[in-house]
């Protein structure tokens, strides 16, 4: 589990080394326009759908470690190839190859967390897994920032070989991993051979599905594009004042991620996830005050760097929620086909809210902002309904532990004292 921590602030510090200066590299340093540099982020969304389909099927088979090995093989190719690409059709071949490795990633570092933890593990475990990838998301955007240099095609390419050579260091890590028989989950139901319809059967995981695809377009699909473009022409916020806004998402996660941990566990998930619901929606209705009040320009600002901070708030209650979830869902020795199918839905998302956001966030600013707070408060309408279809234990596993115990009928203290 250790390596597999390592892995993912690894590989979270080499994105963050590219990823915030991307569209820059392609459009202005490579000369190659703001079409191209579009294209190219589409891309990677496109390349994500083509192959996470595939994935997961493939963890199921072979196992995740061989498939994360292959995914970093070819993200390492696509990050130097995109370093030294000049041309058009080599930066869009390099983009989907890194788009392809970085999205097989995540369901297979996802699910071997699921098969090195329990029940009682899982939760800390991928709350652990979200606060390293934001850590080094923002280490390493902090240092690239000050290495790269716009007027010096070097200094971008410096940027991809460091992310490439992150890729590779983790291939050296993750090979000297031995992963264990992956455990059954109490409740889930027998072995299936990972096929789709069987996924599509499990009525808890759709609605969970469709929940996942609500979370991230409303929140995650529009950081960087409608939330942003909203705060620049509705509330007249600096690009300064912006990129305060995301460190106060990325310093609220990293200092309530363990803070919260412990109120979450002993939570119903579906009830962790409607109250999420309910701070986003304070979080649009204080983005709505930042461009719709009337305020001053002071006021405006630290409204919506609060909206960043509410955003981070959620983000914090959800990572030890939702992927647990997904994995206990998962009938065994298929954690891998529903992490990869949730991680299409997540990069549909991605995909879809930016597309429609960025133009309202731009021009439409108050039917931007009611839009995605009817989306919040739909949130917690979907997630009250999951509830529903949930057992017991999965929707909360402390559930088991209790009964355990008193099953038992001996404390832990007792247990001790009589050894």
């Amino acid at each position: 589990m250790r390596r597999i921590h390592v892995g993912n602030a690894l590989s979270a510090f080499g994105l963050g080394f590219t990823v915030p200066y991307l569209y820059v590299y392609v459009a202005q340093v490579r000369d190659l326009g703001a079409m191209t540099a579009s294209l190219v982020l589409a891309v990677f969304a496109v390349a994500a759908l083509v192959v996470l389909p595939f994935a997961g099927r493939a963890i199921v088979r072979r196992g995740p470690l061989p498939v994360l090995l292959i995914a970093l093989g070819t993200a390492a190719v696509g990050s130097l190839s995109l370093g030294l690409a000049a041309g058009s059709t080599a930066v869009l071949l390099s983009a989907a190859a890194l788009g392809a490795g970085q999205a097989v990633m995540q369901p297979a570092l996802a699910t071997m967390i699921v098969d090195c933890s329990t029940a009682d593990t899982r939760s800390r475990a991928f709350a652990t897994q979200f606060f390293l990838q934001n850590l080094g998301l923002g280490v390493g955007g902090l240092i690239g920032g000050h290495l790269v240099d716009p007027s010096r095609a070097g200094s971008f390419t410096l940027l991809f070989a460091v992310e490439a050579a992150m890729f590779l260091l983790l291939v050296v890590v993750m090979a000297t991993v031995r992963m264990p028989r992956a455990p059954k989950v109490e409740g889930a139901p027998a072995q299936a051979r990972g096929s789709w319809k069987q996924l599509l059967g499990n009525r808890a995981m759709v609605q969970l599905c469709v929940l996942g695809f609500v979370l991230f377009f409303a929140c995650y699909g529009q950081f960087e594009s409608g939330l942003s473009a909203y705060g620049v022409e509705a509330a007249g916020i600096s690009t300064s004042a912006l990129g305060t806004a995301l460190a106060a998402n990325t310093a609220m996660i990293v200092v309530a991620q363990f803070a919260v941990l412990k109120f979450v566990e002993r939570r119903k998930r579906s009830r962790v996830i409607a109250a999420v619901g309910l701070i986003w929606a304070l979080a649009w209705v204080t983005a709505g005050y930042a461009g719709l009040g009337h305020g001053s320009q002071t006021m405006a600002t630290a409204a919506f760097v609060s909206t960043y901070a509410l955003f981070g708030l959620g983000e914090a209650m959800l990572s030890p929620t939702v992927a647990p979830l997904v994995a206990d869902l998962a009938p065994s020795g298929m954690a891998g086909q529903y992490n990869s199918a949730f991680a299409l839905v997540k990069q549909l998302a991605l995909a879809i809210g930016p597309a429609v956001g960025g133009p309202m966030g731009a021009s439409l600013h108050t039917p931007y902002i009611v839009t995605f707070l009817l989306f919040s408060l739909g949130i917690t309408f979907l997630a009250v309904r999951l509830g529903r279809q949930l057992t017991p234990v999965q929707n909360q596993p402390s559930v088991a532990r209790s009964r355990v115990v008193v099953r038992g009928g001996a404390s832990t203290e007792s247990v001790r004292s009589a050894a």
